[in-house]
């Protein structure tokens, strides 16, 4: 209902604006009524502009004390002069008297002038100006602009209906094109667009005939011109708005993620809450929200590892030159193939993929079900298993940055058993043996191997989203 009001509101202060300003255009033009002269038979009027029209015929044979007469009454008629004389001599007319305008004393001369009989006129009336305080100017103003105002009361009331007509017709069209696209697609926030696209012409057709209807065409006109004009101007001040605005129609086009994916746009990684008109809410695995500007992300790579149910992990390894590459595999494929969270398909691989000065780098890959377990649990269980296994096959890591070697061998020197018994009670010649360690799926410190996304849903349920809106994604 508050669209209607705004609707109409718009439309009254165009009509409004487009109604004052020619009155007050005309009043200006207008400023005081000038009286014609009166019409009698067998004599010529005088316009509204104050110009003789045609010619004053007076008699046949017009004497001058019959011109006198005839000139004195029109111009005491007329109250623009006071004490007006008029004296005729031979066909010569004498103006005496004052006036307050210079254009009264022109249209005096031109009156005579065109009297019959009258050869020359010569003016003699004083344009005597107007005291500072007289306030007729602005009386004649305000009667002028209260006149056009009284006759501008039907078209208002006509302008108004048609006004009214048009708000309703437009909310009628918009929610009818609403209705139709929502049935032919699935996404609201392009369907309310487009039906909003449709209902804009219909309002702008109802004011283009309020305006023609008041008289108002050229205004109509510059007003729907304006209307490109205007658009641009907005678009170039409110660009980074549009950008947002356009950005999340294309997101909810698209649907490059949904509530609840995990995604990652830059360095923000975290779960999709919701995306509204100006931007996109992420719930970080720390718990904080995290808001960025559609358009950032509609320009930004989009990291989804959500749209897979099955991720790869992989870690590495490095065997001693002594452990036979082979059998490292065969361990390490046995200890994976008895995990619950790694899955058969794709199957997991251990591949050999670098060669240092003591060591031999095997990375561990295999696949696991992301929407089920939790991929850092699985990968701390997987690599606590594969050790376990490596240790009870006896089969040893190497440190590249522990163990060196000496191709060309290091001298011994043989102590005998007692100073070797020394050694070994001062702690100084233990061996420390690797312990394999217990082998369940998974321990204390990593807990439920379950998918972290079912706690924060959790998180998100006893938490404030700090921004309002409707979700797009949820169209």
């Amino acid at each position: 209902m508050s669209n209607v009001w705004t609707w109409i509101a718009l439309g009254l202060i165009v009509l409004g604006g487009g109604l004052l300003t020619p009155a007050l255009v005309m009043a200006q033009e207008n400023p005081t009524e000038t009286p014609t002269s009166e019409k009698t038979p067998g004599k010529e009027a005088v316009d509204g502009e104050g110009v003789a029209l045609g010619r004053v015929d007076v008699e046949a044979s017009a004497e001058d004390p019959d011109i006198s007469a005839r000139l004195l009454r029109i111009l005491d008629a007329t109250g623009w002069f006071n004490r007006p004389e008029v004296n005729v001599d031979s066909g010569v007319v004498f103006l005496q008297g004052s006036t307050s305008r210079d254009q009264y004393k022109q249209w005096a001369t031109s009156l005579a002038q065109k009297t019959e009989g009258v050869t020359a006129v010569v003016n003699r009336v004083e344009v005597v100006p107007r005291p500072i305080w007289d306030f007729t100017p602005a009386f004649d103003q305000l009667r002028s602009l209260w006149r056009g105002a009284v006759q501008s009361i039907p078209l208002v009331i006509a302008g108004v209906l048609i006004l009214v007509l048009s708000v309703v017709a437009t909310r009628a069209t918009t929610t009818l094109a609403r209705v139709v696209l929502r049935r032919r697609m699935s996404n609201r926030l392009l369907s309310d667009v487009l039906a909003r696209a449709i209902g804009i012409p219909v309002f702008l057709i109802g004011l283009y005939v309020v305006l023609h209807v008041a008289g108002l065409t050229r205004l109509a006109l510059t007003v729907l011109g304006g209307t490109g004009v205007a658009g641009l101007v907005i678009g170039i001040a409110f660009r980074d708005i549009a950008e947002n605005f356009l950005a999340s129609l294309l997101i909810s086009v698209q649907n490059p993620f949904r509530v609840g994916d995990l995604i990652k746009i830059n360095d923000h990684l975290g779960i999709v809450e919701k995306v509204t008109v100006r931007g996109t809410l992420l719930m970080a695995f720390d718990g904080t929200y995290i808001q960025i500007p559609n358009a950032t992300i509609y320009k930004n790579v989009i990291l989804n590892l959500s749209a897979n149910s099955r991720s790869r992990l992989d870690f590495t390894l490095a065997l001693g030159y002594d452990v036979p590459i082979n059998r490292a595999q065969e361990v390490a494929i046995e200890a994976l193939r008895g995990h619950e969270a790694v899955v058969d398909e794709p199957a997991p691989m251990i591949l050999a993929e670098s060669l240092g000065s003591a060591a031999v780098g095997l990375r561990v890959y295999f696949w696991i079900d992301s929407t089920t377990y939790a991929p850092p649990k699985v990968l701390s269980s997987v690599i606590r298993r594969v050790k376990n296994a490596f240790v009870r096959q006896g089969i040893a890591l190497a440190d590249e940055e522990r163990e060196i070697v000496f191709p060309d061998g290091v001298p011994v020197r043989m102590v005998s058993e007692r100073h070797a018994e020394e050694v070994v009670h001062d702690g100084h010649g233990e061996k420390n043996e690797p312990v394999a360690e217990s082998d369940e799926i998974a321990t204390t410190g990593e807990g439920d191997l379950g998918s972290e996304q079912t706690q924060m849903r959790t998180q998100v349920e006893h938490s404030r989203q700090p921004e309002e809106g409707t979700n797009l994604l949820d169209s």
